[in-house]
């Protein structure tokens, strides 16, 4: 199993620095929500945990999504593991993918909704169409460690709440930036306050109400 642990970590935007130090560890079990205003360090810290952590089975979910346009649903969720495949299997994937494949890749669209556009190119998908494609992919990759940026915000609360569940429930560890504070108590055991760049708040969920966190916005 590996250590998922930041010690005296910093980011810097040139000269200035922008986070930290902070130090901050993952424990197995642990779903952790970042949570504060807009430019309080949370999309920084998850790319800082990404380039820390890549080297261990950690998938990654930007807030940018990273889907490409011009690719089906089934092939940009088939994405999340280009890297246990060889090429030869990769590219005769884009031209006529294993029955096998599909069949695990549609079952995963199905949980969250989006099956019936498994051929549809993602341009032409809605806000919410993409950022289920993208949980798919993720849950598609697998790993011990899930980082997410924002991961439901384009979905509505029942849409929002089953995506919630599935990246919590198909990962043993998760840390993700969540601006919905309702969501994150929900689904999180572990709240992480952020504000200019330093953690101000890391509890347990369970000791938390919305409206105590408040004063982080």
């Amino acid at each position: 199993m590996s250590n998922f642990v930041l010690q005296g970590a910093e980011a810097h935007y040139g000269a200035t620095r922008v986070l930290g130090p902070l130090s901050i560890s993952v424990d197995e079990g642990e779903h952790v929500a970042l949570i504060g205003k807009s430019g309080a360090g949370k999309s920084t810290l998850l790319s800082l945990m990404y380039d820390r952590w890549r080297s261990q089975s950690v998938a990654l979910m930007p807030q940018a999504l990273g889907l490409v346009d011009t690719l089906s649903v089934f092939h940009n969720v088939y994405m999340g593991r280009l890297d246990r495949h060889r090429w030869w299997r990769n590219l005769a994937t884009l031209a006529k993918p294993w029955k096998r494949d599909i069949d695990e890749i549609v079952a995963l669209l199905e949980e969250v909704g989006i099956a019936e556009k498994r051929w549809t190119p993602c341009g032409e998908l809605s806000g919410g169409q993409r950022q289920r494609v993208a949980a798919a992919r993720v849950l598609y990759q697998q790993g011990e460690l899930l980082l997410a940026d924002e991961p439901v915000s384009a979905l509505d609360g029942p849409q929002a709440s089953s995506v919630m569940e599935k990246l919590t429930r198909g990962y043993p560890r998760t840390v993700l930036a969540m601006h919905d504070l309702e969501l994150a108590l929900s689904f999180c055991t572990r709240i992480v306050g952020l504000k200019e760049g330093a953690i101000v708040l890391d509890a347990p969920s369970e000791t938390l109400s919305a409206a105590a966190l408040q004063d982080l916005y």
